[in-house]
């Protein structure tokens, strides 16, 4: 496509692009946007190298000769971003059809950013949101990230520990991402550690030995509760020597019972602040069941369903073209149709404005195009329904799109990987409670800006009514 634009002479055309999503995911009524600062770091490296254009040379048609006219090539060879790039911050709250991100900027660089984008934001969105949910569920207790042996690839075991870390997670037992994005790690013994050993006695004492500083016993390779007896027993022997254990883990089995029991036995041994770690293909659901139900648990290591989203397996971002124009004149919206208007493409350069109640709880979002005043009293027309709502005037507002790049410069001031942790649970605590449910949760209130809906309508008119012209 870039290619196609410079040969048809429009490469000095500007487009505006939104990276958004069509629903929720998981069922739920919120999403958390999360990749920003890894879009950062691959927009700030932005370039052709000439390795690179080597291997667009290599490649041939279905003629055998070259794709790419070999000009196009020396001009992506010297490409460098230029892009006014807006963006909203990593943790906060978000909803369908809102733009994530909004890149304004010579048509030839808006659409070689396509991909790149799209696989950051839909995959860490997707992971930082499952984790919200299962750290919502989780009520408080801490929740650490297990799922790198399952995950999509190094990659994504990496990106997924840091998006399940801004979700809320206390931490990862991936070593490598605590190295790279200074999360902290937590971690025990696998089942092999205690098979290995010809008894479990043996097996939870030569790791005392090694570690006597980090002692979590996995109780349940044979007998869990045998297994709770042999950890209070080396629990005492390290106690002795100065030191004391961190618990032990539940993996399988009843561990509503069990770790009832383990609770009783640790408590009656004088171990009570012996944490119980439950683990084991747990996810939101599974725990607030858990925790209805009675369980002592402590601390939730959740693995294969977090960091792969299960039962979802992408966000389903998109990337949207609003308008065109060439350098220096107006906007030329544009839009995509569809046999449902609801998915019909929003037009124009979009922001989202959040209105808050007094008490600073979220009250409405509303999608306008910055061309176009917002009246006072805002109304928001609901794109499904046709639902208006008006906004009181004078009502506390916020726009959500921020300034990373101008001109292909840098001028934001990242938050590191605490501040966006922190983010998450500020935007949880001032958002509608009905929202956040796990079952039955209540949509939020979210629309298109009234003059930005009349144009969506026009544009919706005037396009079909040149396709039946064109019949």
């Amino acid at each position: 496509m870039a290619c196609g634009y410079w040969k048809s002479g429009v490469s000095d055309y500007e487009a505006a692009f939104h990276v958004t999503f069509r629903e929720n995911p998981f069922g739920g009524q919120f999403t958390i946007a999360c990749g920003l600062a890894t879009a950062i770091d691959l927009l700030q490296t932005f370039r052709f190298t000439d390795a690179d254009v080597d291997y667009l040379a290599s490649q041939r048609g279905n003629d055998g000769e070259p794709l790419f006219d070999s000009r196009f090539l020396d001009y992506v060879r010297g490409l460098q971003l230029t892009c006014d790039i807006d963006a909203i911050p990593e943790g906060t709250l978000v909803f369908p059809n809102e733009p994530l991100i909004r890149i304004i900027g010579p048509i030839v660089e808006c659409q070689l950013l396509e991909t790149a984008l799209l696989n950051i934001f839909n995959f860490q969105s997707l992971i930082a949101t499952k984790a919200a949910r299962v750290c919502l569920a989780a009520k408080g207790d801490p929740v650490i990230e297990f799922g790198l042996r399952r995950s999509q690839g190094v990659d994504g075991g990496l990106t997924a520990a840091r998006a399940a870390y801004i979700g809320g997670c206390a931490g990862t037992s991936n070593l490598q991402a605590g190295q790279q994005f200074d999360i902290p790690v937590s971690g025990t013994q696998a089942h092999s550690w205690i098979m290995f050993f010809e008894n479990e006695l043996e097996a939870f004492q030569s790791y005392a030995r090694a570690m006597p500083n980090n002692c979590i016993f996995l109780v349940d390779t044979y007998n869990s509760i045998e297994g709770i007896r042999r950890a209070i027993e080396i629990g005492s022997e390290l106690r002795r020597q100065g030191h004391e254990m961190i618990g032990v883990r539940l993996d399988s089995g009843d561990r509503v019972a069990l770790s009832i029991k383990a609770r009783r036995m640790l408590d009656k041994a004088g171990f009570a602040n012996a944490k119980i770690v439950c683990s084991g293909d747990l996810d939101e659901y599974m725990i607030t069941d858990m925790k209805q139900r009675g369980a002592k648990v402590d601390v939730w290591g959740v693995g294969t369903k977090l960091a792969t989203g299960q039962p979802d397996a992408a966000l389903g971002g998109i990337y949207k073209l609003g308008a065109i124009r060439r350098a220096g004149r107006e906007w030329q919206y544009r839009i995509k149709l569809s046999e449902e208007s609801a998915k019909a493409s929003f037009p124009g350069s979009l922001q989202v404005r959040r209105f808050h109640q007094p008490d600073g709880r979220f009250m409405s979002d509303a999608i306008y195009e910055t061309d176009h005043c917002v009246c006072e009293p805002c109304e928001i027309v609901d794109v499904e329904t046709e639902d208006k709502t008006k906004i009181p005037r004078n009502t506390r507002y916020s726009d959500l799109l921020l300034p990373i790049f101008r001109a292909g410069q840098l001028v934001y001031e990242q938050p590191s990987i605490e501040e966006s942790r922190e983010h998450v649970r500020k935007q949880l605590s001032c958002a509608p409670p009905e929202i956040l449910k796990l079952k039955k949760p209540a949509p939020y209130k979210i629309g298109l800006e009234r003059s930005s809906y009349e144009l969506r309508s026009q544009l919706m008119a005037n396009a079909k009514e040149r396709g039946a012209q064109r019949k």
